[in-house]
């Protein structure tokens, strides 16, 4: 009669013997085999071929999700595309024939473009400032010219005015994080300023966007706003010389819509879901 001793040696290697079996297995190898998301080059970002190498396909890819992420551009925009501009919208409701609207967005449509095109050849230059009313495309614009750019591998910064503001009074006893903002603003290839309004703008955030807009105008670096106020609001809100300086390093479109897009666009959405 074996002891209680022997028993639980003989279990103990009768255990052993059983891990060893799986772990032996080619199901437990191929479990225990880190997972790769790229098939090509197992994510080394390198295709051997014999005794030559390439890079993979899949760097690109990656370089352009770092793009899009670096750009800070919120989510709802990264969608936004020269294609999808409806023209529709510019078509006055009241006055068919009214064409006026429709003309001038699509004149700033293809400015837009125009800037595209001339950023992918050299992006040192004039940049543009689009104007008008609440819910009058100018956003949708500035998205789809920084996503033609992304797409292309240029580096953009899209950062919305009053974020803005708030990250600089944010970094107001913080030099060094204030300049890593300023720089980067001041530096990237293209920047994007969205919503450049009647804020709540004092003499320190003055001079902050002063000096971005300064610096950029001296290295011919294009920067893209949009705004709802006018020439002369700018003046008094951001001061003589910054809108000056604008006025110098941009060229200006105004955009104008019968009624809100935002809202034309709700309306629009409601009716198919009643259908």
């Amino acid at each position: 009669m074996k002891s209680v001793k022997h028993i639980m040696q003989e279990s103990y290697l009768d255990e052993l013997k059983h891990k060893r079996e799986q772990s032996e297995s080619p199901a437990a190898h191929s479990q225990l085999k880190p997972s790769v998301n790229c098939p090509l080059c197992e994510d080394r970002g390198i295709i051997f071929d014999g005794e030559s190498a390439r890079p993979c396909a899949c760097m690109r890819q990656k370089r352009m999700e770092n793009l899009f992420r670096h750009a800070r551009m919120a989510r709802g925009l990264l969608n936004c595309r020269f294609e999808a501009f409806r023209q529709e919208y510019y078509l006055s409701q009241a006055n068919p024939q009214d064409r006026s609207y429709l003309e001038g967005a699509l004149t700033a449509l293809h400015a837009s473009k125009e800037f595209v095109a001339r950023c992918l050849d050299d992006y040192h230059g004039l940049g543009l400032i689009l104007i008008g009313p609440v819910g009058a495309g100018k956003t949708f614009l500035a998205a789809a010219i920084a996503n033609a750019l992304m797409e292309q591998e240029h580096q953009v910064l899209f950062l919305v005015v009053p974020d803005l503001l708030d990250q600089l009074r944010a970094t107001y006893k913080t030099d060094e994080n204030e300049l890593d903002l300023l720089d980067t603003a001041r530096e990237i290839p293209i920047l994007i300023l969205d919503d450049l309004g009647a804020h709540n703008y004092t003499d320190w955030t003055r001079n902050r966007l002063y000096s971005i807009i300064n610096y950029r105008l001296n290295q011919q670096l294009p920067t893209v706003i949009t705004s709802n106020l006018s020439l002369e609001e700018m003046e008094e809100h951001l001061g003589a010389r910054t809108t000056s300086r604008l006025i110098q390093s941009c060229r200006i479109f105004r955009m104008h819509v019968e009624q809100d897009i935002r809202l034309r666009q709700y309306q629009d959405r409601e009716k198919e879901r009643k259908k």
